[in-house]
């Protein structure tokens, strides 16, 4: 009996032993998404919660984003390894002298969007002629180029979290995205018959959002961690889009864990338009790839703004081996 017990003692111990070593054995990483937990970001939870990270031998831990931690500032401040930022925050930190590149670039086709009542009379482009458009401050370059293109004066008014400004007549258009704002306009009883909406991709100003960040040093230090967190992340991605309510229950655990106003129908609409903007119709390119036509389109608008002093090139700004299989 001591004999067993002795070998029995001696097995716990040198299991606990590979179990230490393998959980040393893991790469630590911090990723931050730019924005509180909501299914904008199934993907990266499902790929925790279902050990994906763990499994190309990473330990991530990811973090809790929102306006009082924006990504863009702690990447630029070396405090996580990883993040998501459009594409748009990403170009203009990297011009601001931030080494940032895109390892993986999710979405593909832009959510932005215009709305209005169509009691205002709005039908067409050349209707927003002189009214009252709210434009948040952090992305106005595509509405207005939007404007532009269409030869629009329109009064731009600064917007805010919300479109309750919109929704009690304080303006006659204003900013939303699909997979967001819009459906808190529905929810808030008004009918996608009383709504015409102008989504800007559709208007030739498709301006990629969520992709995933790092600093050059990152990439160059650890080329194969890298590779792993953005295909661990991608691995999520599949499984979230290919089974929505395991993944929605995934996401409300986060959403209750912090506490936020949200619920359940939101968030189910939220990760269905994800996946309508993650692999749009016609899109045949890998997922994760930054496709440079869009790369192009938005330095270049960027660039006429006055965003963006110099235009980066493709391959400076982008790159597509962490994503490519």
């Amino acid at each position: 009996m001591v004999l067993v017990a002795l070998l029995g003692g001696m097995l716990c111990i040198l299991g606990q032993g590979v179990s230490v070593g393998r959980a040393e054995a893991l790469k630590a990483f911090d990723f931050l998404p730019q924005w509180s937990p909501q299914a904008q970001f199934a993907g990266y939870y499902v790929a925790a919660a279902k050990g994906f990270y763990a499994q190309r031998g990473l330990a991530v831990t990811v973090l809790r984003g929102g306006p009082e931690r924006p990504s863009g500032a702690q990447l630029a401040a070396g405090m996580v390894d990883f993040g998501t930022l459009f594409l748009t925050e990403g170009l203009v930190l990297r011009d601001q002298g931030i080494p940032l590149v895109n390892v993986g670039q999710l979405v593909q086709r832009s959510a932005l969007m215009l709305v209005a009542r169509t009691e205002s009379g709005i039908r067409t482009p050349d209707d927003l002629a002189g009214r009252r458009v709210s434009v948040w401050d952090s992305f106005q370059v595509q509405p207005r180029a939007f404007f532009r293109r269409h030869g629009l004066a329109v009064r731009v008014v600064p917007q805010g979290y919300t479109v309750n400004l919109f929704l009690m007549g304080g303006v006659d258009a204003a900013s939303a995205m699909w997979y967001n704002e819009y459906f808190t306009i529905r929810n808030a009883g008004i009918d996608a018959e009383e709504l015409v909406t102008f989504f800007l991709a559709d208007y030739g100003l498709n301006f990629p959002e969520d992709g995933i960040y790092c600093r050059e040093e990152t990439l160059r230090r650890d080329p194969a961690g890298v590779r792993a967190f953005v295909q661990a992340s991608l691995d999520g991605w599949r499984y979230a889009l290919a089974h929505p309510e395991e993944a929605l229950e995934i996401v409300m655990a986060q959403v209750e864990a912090a506490n936020l106003p949200t619920n359940r129908g939101h968030q189910r609409w939220m990760l269905a338009r994800m996946a309508d903007i993650i692999r749009p119709p016609g899109h045949d390119r890998p997922m994760g790839v930054l496709v440079e036509s869009d790369f192009r389109l938005v330095t270049e608008a960027l660039h006429q703004s006055g965003m963006l002093q110099t235009l980066p090139g493709y391959l400076e700004f982008h790159d597509p081996r962490p994503a490519n299989r």
